[in-house]
């Protein structure tokens, strides 16, 4: 049986992306996390992920006291990246942030494992698999997104204010400096 708080998405841009080693926030448990960018008119991976939050409040029941809570009274990872960030990149897209304590399987198109890390990184396309849960902790109730794995589709411009060293220093045409 399929688990209704799983959901595979289409088509997402990553930013953020610390998939290949767990990093610590804060002094916080280390964990693998990624922004996954979903654009707007996706409604297909909006909608699935959207019902998936629905059953993990309903699955999350004994986290909310016994009580199917309201999605305005408890934190919901799905966000609108319009109204939330000041960033192109977030531009008509919703967003969420993804994280586990297991490293995530990275593959490629035909599902190959991509073991160079500098193939999947803050700016690529690819699809996430993303399994939804409650949480209950220090008075923060909600739903949280929990990083599954992560299928690269396509290369996509780098995101974070960083360029490539080939586009810092690979043009041809450029006056000799030592000249």
């Amino acid at each position: 049986m399929k688990n209704s708080t799983k959901v595979v998405t289409g088509l997402v841009r990553l930013s953020f992306a610390n998939v290949w080693e767990a990093k610590s926030i804060n002094g916080s448990e280390p964990k693998y996390s990624v922004s996954v960018i979903i654009p707007k008119d996706d409604k297909k991976t909006v909608d699935a992920i959207n019902k998936a939050i629905d059953n993990a409040i309903t699955a999350g029941i004994a986290k909310f006291d016994g009580k199917v809570p309201k999605r305005t009274a408890i934190k919901i990872p799905l966000r609108d990246g319009d109204a939330e960030r000041d960033d192109e990149a977030y531009a008509n897209s919703y967003f969420l942030n993804a994280n586990s304590k297991m490293p995530p399987q990275i593959v490629d198109k035909a599902c190959n494992p991509i073991l160079d890390k500098s193939e999947v990184y803050s700016g690529c396309y690819g699809r996430v698999s993303i399994n939804f849960y409650a949480f209950n902790s220090n008075g923060n109730k909600g739903i949280a997104a929990g990083l599954g794995n992560i299928q690269k589709v396509k290369d996509g411009e780098l995101l974070g204010n960083r360029t490539s060293a080939a586009s810092d220093f690979g043009s041809d045409d450029d006056e000799d400096f030592l000249g």
